[in-house]
């Protein structure tokens, strides 16, 4: 096993430590892990923050003034502000706790749907997003006859800034685009995007859902109104999301959810809404899943989102060399500072077949449309397998997934 990473001051083999899921074998082979994008694995600092939330200061937030509610109101607003300077936002307060990335995705469309958004207003989404950032927007298509346009990108995931200039009318209302696309790896140009979509007087959301996992995210640099992000894949819980608002986008958004902390004054002739973003979080919060979030932004903090970074990508390096020698291997998405998310084909093999041959090996890797049925589609396939790494993987795990590729063809070839 390798110790030291060669391209950052990470102890791969103290922090693999870290991650008690990684000690299994599957089939009677060591572990590895290739499907971080889909969801990552979790460490220790998770683990532990989340059991002792439970075993010593479990309460509800915010309404009691008993010892333990008051514990667990202070988790869980240092989980915001964590989020906060993960995120690099300006207030605590710009920071909505959400059940997920999906959920913040539904929480901006039904809100502009109510308020900003009407028949024949124009929504630029690109061809490559996940199916979370789709499907609420065809929903407000529905609802409200919002019109939908379609950003292509190169076979890479590149983006033609002037194209997408040429996409603004007066009545483009907002830009929903990935950061990175889950599927390809390819990093967008979110500064140069949000600044063509404000001189047009339009509103910008990112999903950053993988973006935020391979380096550092800057909401005030990139200048967004709303960006998006997902716990699970930030080596934190299932069930916790964010969506990060500037201050003037959340405050002109009505309420997407009703029930308790999100009003301020209820009687029967009517009601009176929270600020936010206690107006964005009706019910009780995801109060144990928010504090495991926290423990994971705060694990990456403490490891280096650089350190981790430059990590990714001489593993991304070292795969993507490795697969050019192999003549019955496509691989799909090669752009130029691209995350370590590997979609690629194996000639003759079904993408199911690859991933069950590779289950077998102990390499585990996602196979089908990655939610993003519209990119499939203009890249000319119905599915692809797909490799992902995080910060606990190695050489030797790109080794094992090679080695699991030779069986595979040996098979199909």
């Amino acid at each position: 096993m390798s110790k030291q990473s060669p391209a950052s001051s990470l102890d791969i083999e103290l922090l693999r430590a870290e991650f008690p899921i990684l000690s299994r074998e599957i089939h009677s082979k060591p572990l590895v892990y290739l499907d971080s994008a889909a969801s990552a694995q979790k460490p220790n600092a998770v683990i532990d923050a989340m059991k002792s939330a439970m075993e010593q200061s479990y309460a509800n937030v915010h309404r009691g003034l008993h010892q333990l509610s008051n514990e667990a109101t202070t988790a869980f607003e240092q989980a915001r502000k964590t989020t906060a300077q993960f995120l690099n936002a300006a207030s605590e307060d710009e920071i909505v706790f959400t059940s997920g990335g999906t959920d913040a995705f539904n929480l901006v469309s039904y809100a502009m749907g109510a308020s900003e958004i009407g028949e024949g207003d124009e929504i630029i989404l690109s061809i490559m997003e996940h199916h979370s950032n789709i499907v609420p927007w065809h929903l407000l298509r529905e609802r409200k006859g919002a019109v939908l346009k379609w950003l292509d990108v190169s076979d890479d995931g590149e983006i033609d800034l002037d194209a997408y200039r040429a996409m603004f009318t007066s009545r483009t209302k907002l830009v929903a685009i990935s950061h990175m696309s889950n599927v390809l790896g390819a990093p967008t140009p979110a500064k140069e995007l949000s600044k063509i979509a404000h001189e047009y007087g339009a509103k910008i959301l990112f999903d950053g859902c993988q973006a935020a996992v391979h380096g550092s995210v800057d909401v005030r640099d990139i200048d967004c109104d709303f960006y998006v992000v997902t716990g699970h894949k930030l080596y934190g819980p299932t069930g916790i999301g964010i969506l990060y608002g500037k201050k003037s986008a959340l405050d002109a958004l009505p309420p997407f959810k009703g029930g308790g902390e999100m009003i301020d004054i209820v009687t029967t002739e009517g009601v009176t809404y929270n600020d936010p973003p206690h107006r964005f979080e009706a019910g009780t919060p995801p109060i144990l899943e928010s504090i495991g979030l926290g423990a994971a932004l705060g694990w990456m903090q403490d490891k280096g989102v650089e350190a981790i970074e430059a990590h990714e990508a001489h593993l991304r390096d070292h795969v993507l060399e490795e697969l050019t020698k192999l003549n019955f291997v496509r691989v799909f998405g090669r752009a130029s500072n691209k995350a370590p998310i590997i979609a690629f084909s194996v000639d003759g093999a079904h993408p199911h077949d690859v991933s069950a041959i590779l289950d077998r090996t102990g390499v585990a890797v996602r196979a089908g449309h990655h939610c993003a049925q519209p990119l499939m589609k203009r890249l000319g396939v119905s599915a692809t397998s797909r490799a992902s790494f995080a910060a606990y993987n190695t050489h030797e795990d790109v080794e094992a997934l090679i080695a699991g590729l030779h069986k595979t063809h040996q098979m199909f070839g």
